[in-house]
Parts: C-alpha cells; structure tokens; sequence
C-alpha cells in the first residue's frame, strides 16, 4: 500500500482528540490567509446556494473564461480541478510519466501521484547548509546527463526522466527562483524532452515571480495554481492549471465530470475580481511576516529561515524538540508543522504560518516558555 502523505491543517482530529470546538484550535500548520474570506466572495458564495438545486458545469467554463481573461491565455490551455490536488494526482498517468524527478524537499503529493502513476520517483534536495536554495544546477547537470536516453531505458531499466515537479514557492521552505534559475531549467527539460510542472499555489503573495505567462511560448511548461490558500477557501477545494492544449485535454480526460462545486466557481469568479482584497492581503503578509520573524528571531535556539510565503520555515537544536514543541502546544490548542515527514529535510524543523498578529504573539510567547524549560 502507498502511504498517504501526512498534510498540515487537519484541526478537525485535534479538535475531536480533545473535547474542543474546531473554533478554539489555533492552526499554524496550515498556510491560509489569515484575512479570511474576502467579502466579494463571501456574497458571491451566499448568492450562488440557489444553484446547487442543478449540477455544476462538467468543465466549469466559464470560471475558465475568466481565467482565460485574467491571464491572457486560451481557454483549451486551462483546466480547472477540485484542488490542484486533484491535477497533480492524474498529471503523470495524463503525461504517461515513466521517471519523474521531484526538486524538494517540498509537498509530498508530487511523489505519491508518480508513484500511483507507476513512474519511477527521484528526488535532487535542497539542504538546510545552503538555506535551502533550490538546487537548479544539480538538477540541470542530471538531466543533461541523460538527454541522450530520451527514448530507452537505461541498462539497469531505468527510464531517463521525463516529468520535473517544482514548488514555487516552495513548501515548506519559501524559497522561489531567479528568473535566470527559471530560464536554465525550462531550456533543460526542453533538452532532455521532459515536462516541466510548476505548482504555484503560494504565488499569489509574490506575483512578479510567477512563471504563468511562459506557457503561451512553451510546450514543455504546465503550471499550476490555487484558489485555496491565498483566498482562504480550502474548505471549496478550488485549482487550476495552464499549459500546453493537448496536454490539458489529455488530463480533462481522467478527471471525473462535475469536479468543481457550483459554490467553488462562483467564489472563485469573485475572487479573480478581487482587486482590493489581492492588494490587502499581500501588504498586510509583507509586514506581519516581519514582525513574526523578528519576534522568532529572538527566541534562542531558533534559526528562522527567509520566506516569500505566508508560512516560515523555523529550525530548533535537536528533533526530540520538534516533537515535543509540537505534543505540547497541541494540548494548548495550537497546531503547528513537525516537517520531519518531508523527504529531505535533514534538520530539526518546523512550519509555521502568519496568521494574524495577536496569534501571532501568542504562539512566540507559547514557543518561548517550552523552549525555556528545556533549556
């Protein structure tokens, strides 16, 4: 049996485990904006609930319209799924992946859809003594290494690599890559004949980086996008993707009819009209996330690494702290990321989301009195 990958957010288990409302669990263990709903999509989803009486479109058209709109894309190049969950699990069974390479350490679905997909699964990791600086040059040696195995195997049977996974930006390190870095992967993967899928889903808090517009000039790059995080909705479970049309045929066609929600199209055509709320959301993250920094910062026995996410990536001394920071503060309701599940992540590590200031203050103040008596 494959494993499913352990994932931050599930509050309703910590809720029920002990005897509180899912209201009083402070969840730092996922990274939603801590905004909340905006309220244009607030009363686009109230106004849509007379339209769950019908079933939604089979391939929500016009949430694609607006995408096509919003982005300056053709509709054919755009596919929208339950989550970008529910993309990336069919992507390499649509691509008919045989190797994919996975630039981590990052989101564990990427492995898992390889794996059910039947492909083999490398992974080149970015490690805590570099700051975790996605390592381009390591993966663009390895794949100019076998671009003369495009169409065989090797002698020990294995397939040269045909389908790259990068988060940008990635979790749960924050990191993102230079334009250059970007520009030297995609002409890589060109070389070598593989696919490039680029996972987007924190993007929105750094939007100049965003790769999304190169899919009208390639055919190697599919990019993917969410509605969940920086839109606060995870409950909707609302993603796209862009890329290539045939490509995005041949994963319309393992998708089930009716994956998105009439409620989740609705709010997610409010919310791609949400100019103030965008604009809101990224200011306030630029200024809380450094004022949680610094307050982390002076915790002794923290190194807090830089992000242009809404969550930091936190190191402690040893990982019996990572286990125990996170027991006890579970008891005190509040929820935070062990990221010692991640594949790659050679240190003591936790995750921890920017949420607003007063929770902010009062997990710093919760981290510092555990550490203390440790110390």
């Amino acid at each position: 049996m494959i494993p499913f990958p352990l994932h931050g957010g599930n509050v309703h288990a910590v809720a029920r485990s002990q005897g509180r409302s899912i209201q009083h669990v402070l969840d730092f263990s996922a990274s939603i904006n801590p905004l909340g709903l905006s309220p244009s999509v607030r009363r686009a989803i109230h106004r849509a609930i007379s339209l769950t009486i019908h079933y939604p479109e089979i391939d929500a058209q016009s949430l694609r319209a607006q995408l096509a709109k919003f982005h300056r894309i053709p509709e054919e190049c755009l596919i929208v799924g339950n989550g970008s969950a529910e993309l990336i699990s069919v992507i390499p069974r649509a691509l008919g992946s045989r190797h994919g390479l996975v630039i981590g350490p990052t989101f564990m679905e990427f492995e898992r859809a390889l794996i059910l997909a039947g492909a083999r699964c490398t992974y080149v990791h970015a490690t805590s003594m570099t700051r975790y600086a996605p390592p381009i040059d390591d993966v663009c040696a390895l794949l100019h290494k076998q671009s003369g195995m495009r169409e065989k195997p090797s002698r020990r049977g294995i397939h040269p690599i045909d389908t790259i996974f990068l988060c940008h930006p990635n979790s749960p390190t924050g990191q993102v890559i230079s334009r250059a870095s970007f520009h030297q992967l995609l002409d890589s993967v060109q070389q070598a004949g593989a696919r490039l899928i680029v996972d987007e889903a924190f993007v929105d808090y750094c939007a100049t980086r965003s790769v999304l517009r190169h899919v009208r000039k390639s055919e190697t790059l599919l990019v993917l996008r969410s509605f969940t995080k920086f839109f606060a909705i995870p409950g909707l479970r609302l993603g796209y993707a862009a890329g290539p049309a045939k490509v995005v045929s041949q994963i319309r066609s393992m998708l089930p009819p009716w994956s998105v929600n009439a409620l989740a199209s609705a709010a997610a055509e409010a919310a791609l009209c949400d100019t103030t709320y965008r604009r809101r959301s990224v200011q306030f993250m630029k200024q809380e996330r450094t004022r949680f920094t610094q307050a982390l910062r002076q915790i002794p026995g923290l190194r807090v690494h830089p992000s242009s996410a809404n969550f930091l990536l936190v190191q402690l001394k040893a990982q019996d702290q990572v286990s125990l920071l996170t027991q006890e503060l579970c008891t005190q309701g509040i929820v935070i990321r062990n990221c010692q599940n991640f594949a790659g992540v050679d240190v003591p590590t936790i995750r921890l989301a920017v949420r607003r200031p007063k929770e902010n203050d009062r997990l710093v103040k919760a981290v510092k009195r555990e550490l203390k008596k440790w110390s």
